[in-house]
């Protein structure tokens, strides 16, 4: 009966346009694409969770971290500051890859999308989650913390220094270093972090080793090659920047743009360099095109060519 009835119906409907049957089959392509229905799944929800608690708690550690580094009595606390960034970072990163990716920055989360290893949907949960996480990590701090020593730090935001200040790194400068800060980041550690065969060869650990290892490196650079007060130097995560700069406002409204159009751009540029990184790595020869003996060989074919030469 029921077969009958749809056969019936099926006659009797009238042909719809084809703009509309276009339409209604593209929508769904969209949705698929951008993959709207982990916004209905219970476990992206769970990760974005995880990725909010994260950088809340990364926040706080990070910039306590950093702060006590500076106030220490140490001849030069910025020789320090790399070495308690690699150590914290990796310490989150072997704990919460397992559970949402370890992304805790919306720059690896721009990057993981531009690359499909995320949806689109997905993406803009974690990227929310990180900039409330961060919000709420330095509300923390903020709350602990010494009214005069938030003031000297500005609660460990990211800063240009004050506007008009000639001490401070011009705009169009910080720019240019947290976008070769950023991509640093990107072309040491998140090279072998998206590599699937020699993730496996090495491990977690070893590639959460990296990854903390390329983001000490790049605070390093940048608070030592520019040695100018009032740059904090370079931010490497649009949300560390903006918890600081909605809670204590001031000076780290300055120059705030490039704290988000640096690394994005970055992310850009690394994601049209890494389409076209070699699929292949290098294949030893053995020795097969070493210098002198290629030298050598030479010399004999020229030697043998002349004696030919000479019996003919």
């Amino acid at each position: 009966m029921d077969d009958q009835f749809s056969t019936v119906h099926s006659h009797s409907r009238e042909p719809m346009p084809r703009g509309l049957v276009h339409e209604k089959s593209s929508e769904p392509k969209f949705l698929a694409y951008i993959g709207a229905h982990e916004f209905f799944t219970i476990e992206t929800w769970k990760a974005a969770l995880v990725e909010l608690i994260a950088t809340a708690a990364l926040m706080f550690t990070l910039t306590s971290c950093n702060i006590a580094c500076l106030e220490s009595q140490d001849v030069n606390p910025k020789l320090i500051l790399p070495f308690a960034v690699f150590i914290i970072v990796f310490l989150f990163l072997i704990v919460i890859v397992p559970l949402s990716g370890g992304h805790m920055n919306p720059i690896f989360t721009f990057i993981a999308a531009l690359k499909g290893v995320v949806t689109l949907s997905r993406a803009l949960l974690y990227v929310s989650a990180q900039c409330i996480g961060s919000i709420i990590g330095f509300f923390v701090l903020k709350s602990v913390m010494e009214p005069k020593l938030a003031d000297t730090y500005s609660l460990g935001g990211c800063a240009l220094g004050d506007k008009g200040q000639s001490s401070g790194l011009r705009p169009q400068d910080a720019l240019l270093l947290e976008f070769s800060c950023t991509f640093l980041v990107l072309f040491v550690g998140l090279t072998l972090a998206f590599d699937k065969k020699r993730c496996k060869e090495l491990g977690l650990p070893m590639v959460c080793l990296v990854v903390a290892a390329s983001l000490a490196l790049a605070v390093f650079v940048s608070i030592t090659v520019t040695g100018r007060p009032g740059y904090a130097g370079a931010g490497l995560s649009p949300a560390r920047c903006l918890g600081p700069a909605l809670l204590h406002g001031g000076p780290l409204w300055n120059g705030h743009w490039v704290f988000w159009l640096g690394p994005f751009l970055a992310c850009i540029i690394y994601y049209s360099v890494s389409i076209n990184l070699p699929k292949k790595g290098l294949n030893w020869v053995d020795g097969e095109y070493d210098v002198l003996r290629l030298a050598l060989g030479s010399c004999r074919t020229i030697s043998n060519n002349t004696d030919l030469n000479d019996l003919s």
